[in-house]
């Protein structure tokens, strides 16, 4: 397994990058800026967008799994890969995503804690209905997470 920096032709990576945000235009404005990793397992399995949103933030843009290895952890891999890589240059990682039973558990998992809301994000920049697990997605859900190491060397979530 490896994880590798794609920086040329990110676009060909579209499908998996429209697993997470459905709207080719919206991963439009963060796809050149963000800097994008995939986890190459025998085959690309996951990926994740980052960007510098200042103030010591770094904030994923876009991470996915393709459906037929989601729940095998190559998600949490890159998110503790992103963790180990930039804790010296960036405070926090944060994220956000609709208030949805299949992200919300996940980045909780992964030591997010919530931060706030963006009323109305969804349906003000979206040019259709976001729906998942039947339910239309309205505000979006920040989360935020330390990016420091305690005294074992083990992540701890953002207090």
């Amino acid at each position: 397994m490896k994880i590798i920096e794609i920086t040329e032709n990110k676009k060909e990576h579209i499908d998996l990058l429209l697993l997470a945000d459905e709207q080719e235009d919206m991963i439009d404005r963060y796809l050149e800026k963000g800097r994008m990793y995939v986890l190459d397992d025998d085959g690309i399995k996951s990926e994740c967008v980052i960007t510098d949103e200042g103030n010591g933030i770094l904030e994923i843009k876009n991470i996915a799994t393709y459906p037929e290895y989601q729940g095998k952890g190559y998600a949490k891999i890159l998110i503790d890969f992103i963790i180990q890589t930039f804790s010296e240059q960036y405070s926090v990682l944060q994220v956000g995503t609709g208030d949805s039973p299949l992200t919300i558990p996940f980045y909780e998992k992964c030591g997010f804690v919530r931060s706030h809301i963006i009323p109305n994000f969804f349906t003000e920049n979206y040019d259709h209905p976001i729906y998942e697990c039947g339910v239309q997605l309205v505000d979006m859900v920040c989360l935020r997470r330390s990016m420091q190491f305690n005294s074992q060397n083990v992540l701890t979530p953002n207090p």
